[in-house]
């Protein structure tokens, strides 16, 4: 165990003569570790907060504090990982000018970096709707934004008119294509603040991170458990959470894969999405938002195409790349993944119309 970590533990009251400690999971933005104390069976989650990516990490812990709160006071018996405090009572303890928080480990779970089963996707749909209907009644205003403009469409799209604006002629060329298509498919945000005002489009608690990883299975019956990773948990539309499934679940292959062959919709993984996540959110979803089911996938995928396209032209600064082109290849990936996502459309919408009819 490293003297920060033992540093950090102790603001919990914990001595290192009675801890120890081991790397956790496969995350790339925050370090993680799991805390086995001496004499209790129970063990523990510690965690550092990435500054590099959350500037306020204190907007994080407020956030998870409030709605704890109000599950508590509503929902007794729901599964929320929340934070433990310190021994001053703080939601996160601050060593070394770093933020770091401690929260108890679920027993017999499992965390999955890849979906091999559409009953998994199912499971996490049901898990992601779930947080979000329960929270129906709390008052959005009270989160603050932990990144602000995360899931902004019209933010993405001009940094991505700004990037294009500002790009050396090289990488502007080399991206042709995908410029063009950006640019074509701008539609998609048009179509976004078409409804974004309406009082039938309201600001819901998302979780804004919908991965797989994001999400606990019972070891033994492979159910649902809880979500985790609570980082973005914030006020946001609908098509945030049920879009990044979309995105994230449909394809067997994430945006890395550089083969575009590879890239394909699987529609038994689309029904099951449809189908875990309308039966937690189906009966609070406005008729406009049942409307925007199928285009919330085409707003993530949109989205994150510009996001990769953005990085690349602005010269690779925020997404870690293995090679000079790996953002041209995500992009093309995505642009290859929404592309699937138009042919399917008439077939994705009909699976809509009959879950919602059931």
């Amino acid at each position: 165990m490293n003297s920060v970590t033992k540093k950090v533990l102790a603001e919990y009251g914990y001595s290192a003569n009675e801890i120890t400690s081991k790397k956790f999971g496969t995350g790339h933005i925050n370090s993680t570790y799991l805390i086995s104390i001496a004499g209790e069976t129970d063990r523990l989650i510690l965690q550092s907060i990435n500054q590099n990516v959350f500037k306020e990490p204190l907007i994080i812990a407020e956030n998870v504090r409030l709605v704890a709160k109000y599950l508590r006071d509503h929902y007794p018996s729901y599964l929320f990982v929340s934070c433990i405090p310190t021994i001053r009572g703080e939601e996160m303890a601050f060593v070394d000018e770093i933020y770091w928080r401690l929260t108890k480990y679920i027993p017999n779970s499992i965390a999955y970096e890849t979906l091999n089963d559409p009953r998994q996707a199912f499971e996490a749909a049901v898990q992601f709707g779930r947080l979000s209907k329960l929270l129906n009644g709390f008052e959005t205003s009270l989160l603050k934004p932990s990144i602000p403009g995360f899931h902004d469409l019209n933010l993405r799209y001009d940094q991505f008119k700004e990037a294009l604006q500002n790009a050396y002629a090289e990488l502007r060329s080399k991206a042709s294509v995908q410029i063009e298509q950006a640019l074509r498919h701008s539609f998609i945000v048009d179509y976004f603040n078409s409804y974004k005002d309406s009082p039938e489009f309201p600001d819901r608690v998302m979780h804004h991170d919908t991965k797989i990883s994001n999400m606990l299975f019972d070891k033994d019956t492979n159910e649902g458990i809880c979500v985790i990773d609570l980082d973005t948990l914030m006020a946001g539309k609908f098509i945030s959470d049920l879009g990044d499934m979309m995105r994230t679940y449909l394809c067997p292959f994430s945006e890395n894969e550089p083969d575009t062959d590879k890239i394909f919709i699987r529609q038994e993984y689309f029904e099951a999405i449809i189908k875990g996540y309308l039966k937690e959110m189906g009966s609070i979803l406005t008729p406009i938002e049942k409307d925007l089911i199928l285009f919330s996938g085409k707003y993530l995928i949109y989205m994150q195409a510009l996001r990769f396209l953005a990085d690349y032209l602005n010269g690779s600064v925020y997404y870690p790349v293995a090679y000079p082109e790996q953002n041209l290849d995500r992009t093309i990936n995505q642009f290859k993944l929404l592309s699937e996502f138009f042919n399917k459309e008439k077939v994705l919408q009909s699976i809509v119309d009959e879950c919602l009819s059931n």
